[in-house]
């Protein structure tokens, strides 16, 4: 039987949703392809705590190209002074497509922390939202979630690697803990982000992990 990693760590999955598999509203490259990886992860209860992220956007959500008439999808305009990408609509409160992906055995989960669902502010971390109209970045209170039951270490994957997952793992290293990314169990975006993504990951400190050699074998 396989013993725990550490208490003292957590597994994060972010935004594991069906809005961003093949055929979704918001799709990344091969996203599908982590799913089964992410099962076997969650099945063999390595880490002291698990905990999920799921973006949870209202209708008409500032993030949306539809809610900036005349812009188009991907472009990035000015938003509270910071840089902000325009998704298509996207894991919308209540839909199919916000769903936490079936094919997943979610039973290892300890919490579930929705983000995204102030309509006037998006959110990538699983952490903290993005700048707010005041400049700040609220908590979603994952951190404090954290701490309060020892952990010092995060190991995270999902979707995707460019974005929330990156975000994720460069705030849980602000705050203050050991961050490590599962790079077999992200997908991005774009292939093209990965260097960039790699680069961001070495600047901040943030360890690449491989689960299969790591966690599961």
């Amino acid at each position: 039987m396989k013993t725990t990693l550490s208490e003292h760590a957590a597994l994060i999955v972010v935004d594991v949703q069906a809005d961003f598999m093949p055929g979704g509203t918001l799709a990344c490259h091969e996203g599908d392809t982590i799913v089964p990886g992410i099962d076997a992860l969650l099945r063999a209860r390595r880490f002291g705590h698990v905990v999920a992220t799921q973006d949870w956007h209202p209708a008409g959500h500032i993030s949306f190209v539809d809610s900036h008439p005349g812009h188009a999808v991907f472009e990035q305009i000015d938003l509270y002074g910071q840089p902000q990408t325009l998704w298509p609509a996207h894991c919308v409160q209540g839909t199919a497509g916000a769903e936490l992906h079936p094919a997943v055995d979610w039973s290892a989960l300890d919490a579930v922390i929705r983000k995204g669902n102030d309509a006037a502010v998006d959110s990538y971390s699983g952490f903290r939202e993005n700048h707010g109209p005041g400049g700040s970045r609220p908590s979603t209170g994952l951190a404090g979630w954290l701490r309060e039951r020892g952990v010092d270490e995060v190991f995270v994957c999902g979707l995707a690697r460019d974005v929330c997952v990156l975000w994720t793992a460069q705030d849980a290293r602000e705050l203050g803990f050991r961050a490590n990314l599962l790079w077999d169990l992200t997908r991005p975006v774009t292939p093209a982000s990965d260097e960039a993504t790699r680069a961001a990951l070495q600047a901040a400190g943030i360890a690449v992990a491989y689960s299969a050699e790591r966690l599961i074998s």
